[in-house]
């Protein structure tokens, strides 16, 4: 006997209702996917004007955009390091351009990314193509150790201006006010060894550049 609840028009073996459509999605790709990457580009390096190399990277991503090349552009890089030095006693951390003059860029190398490359001010060429011959693409190995030192900050010591005999002053420290010779540069600790007349006697002492200048 079939219940006077039950709908007439569904018959009694046709299970649950489906269920509505899901509303289409803003990226077809997936949240997680930005979509197909090129598999023709490869990364390639840059020969620029030095002390440019910031503004013609941007230069680059601004034309790319403006003239729709996004489908053979990747990124392009101007490969820095890390570096800690000792500057009045502190430990300082800055950028440094590893490869001045030259960017690394990530592209499909076609007619259309080498004019726009040539047509933007302070680019010189692709390095190792020339005419009728393209540049050849960096191997793994070249793209691996690029991007992997963009890391943790390495020390660096700083550059002696002093010279062995060098009559200098210390101008900070113990020894304040006291003059002495330069016997030894110690460019691997940033320091020199100075003699110094203490009680009338002669006495080495390591002192780091800062500490002193010039008598």
């Amino acid at each position: 006997m079939v219940s006077d609840t039950a709908n007439p028009d569904v018959p009694l073996d046709a299970g649950p209702p489906p269920k509505p459509p899901a509303p289409p999605s803003d990226n077809p790709a997936g949240p997680d996917d930005a979509g197909p990457q090129n598999p023709n580009m490869r990364w390639y390096v840059v020969k620029v004007q030095s002390g440019r190399e910031d503004s013609i990277k941007e230069a680059i991503e601004r034309r790319v955009k403006i003239e729709g090349l996004q489908d053979c552009f990747g990124k392009i890089i101007v490969p820095i390091e890390k570096v800690t030095e000792m500057r009045n006693g502190k430990r300082v951390i800055k950028e440094r351009k590893l490869y001045p003059g030259y960017l690394m860029v990530h592209l499909e190398f076609n007619d259309r990314m080498l004019y726009l490359f040539r047509e933007t001010s302070g680019v010189g060429d692709f390095v190792g193509g020339g005419v009728n011959k393209p540049p050849p693409p960096m191997n793994d190995h070249e793209v691996a150790r690029m991007l992997g030192q963009r890391g943790e900050p390495v020390d660096v010591a700083p550059k002696s201006k002093f010279d062995k005999g060098d009559k200098v002053k210390v101008k900070d420290g113990t020894f304040a006010g006291m003059e002495g010779e330069v016997k030894e540069v110690l460019e691997g600790k940033g320091a020199i060894r100075v003699e110094l007349t203490i009680f009338g006697r002669p006495v080495p002492v390591e002192l780091e550049y800062w500490q002193v200048d010039y008598a």
